[in-house]
């Protein structure tokens, strides 16, 4: 069959290791050079050509240049929520096949999922909300109810998110680490965009863990009652 073959085509680009720690140093929705995502795949600057050059026709990362810069990221949030469901399965796998993960406890903790925060933060966000009543969720679909929106919108977090007509607008995203939803979508986006630009996270370098400042762990447990140790 022709979307067999398809299949095959993109777990083949997926499957190569190189090409999957691109992928990897991409899902948290940042840009990387060339020569940057040669680093995280561990290949020569050459090498990283001949694999983004791949991923690039396949669809799957998208290059935009920008001064003497070419930089790549994931093509959509859709190739994203392929990634992270991939991480999903291979975390629960055979035990003689553990992903290596950079950032550690931290990346548990706290990370993004190309637009959207995920880890024990996320997951605990999801949780407050639901039992607040703020988000109804089931295995494929979500929505923000009229007490969730008011919340929201009395923290100051906008739901105005560029691309919200092609985007689903509340949805689950299983969390690989926790085994249990996170919130994604825009409103899981406008969350995450909400507390980066506020302060409460920032990010780590070289990694996609982010970090919850001393104002964060007072913001997210006054507005959703979520306390992290």
């Amino acid at each position: 069959m022709q979307t067999g073959s398809h299949i095959a085509k993109i777990a083949a680009l997926a499957g190569d290791p190189a090409r999957a720690n691109i992928l990897t140093a991409l899902v948290d929705g940042r840009a990387f050079t060339a020569s940057e995502l040669a680093y995280f795949a561990g290949v020569t600057p050459q090498t990283a050509s001949s694999h983004l050059g791949k991923l690039t026709d396949a669809g799957l990362i998208a290059m935009k240049r920008q001064g003497r810069h070419r930089y790549y990221r994931l093509a959509s949030p859709l190739v994203g929520r392929m990634l992270e469901s991939i991480l999903v399965v291979a975390e629960a796998g055979s035990a003689h096949y553990q992903p290596h993960w950079r950032g550690g406890e931290a990346l548990r903790t706290a990370r993004t999922c190309y637009d959207h925060l995920a880890g024990r933060l996320a997951v605990s966000i999801a949780d407050a909300m639901i039992e607040r009543g703020y988000v109804a969720l089931t295995e494929d679909g979500g929505e923000l109810t009229p007490i969730g929106a008011q919340h929201l919108a009395g923290l100051g977090i906008g739901l105005a998110v560029a691309g919200k007509r092609h985007r689903i607008f509340c949805r689950p995203c299983l969390d690989w680490s926790e085994r249990r939803p996170h919130l994604a979508g825009v409103v899981g986006t406008a969350l995450a965009t909400f507390a980066f630009e506020i302060g409460w996270i920032e990010r780590i370098k070289d990694s996609r863990a982010v970090a919850i400042t001393e104002a964060g762990y007072r913001g997210f447990s006054a507005a959703f009652g979520v306390t992290l140790p």
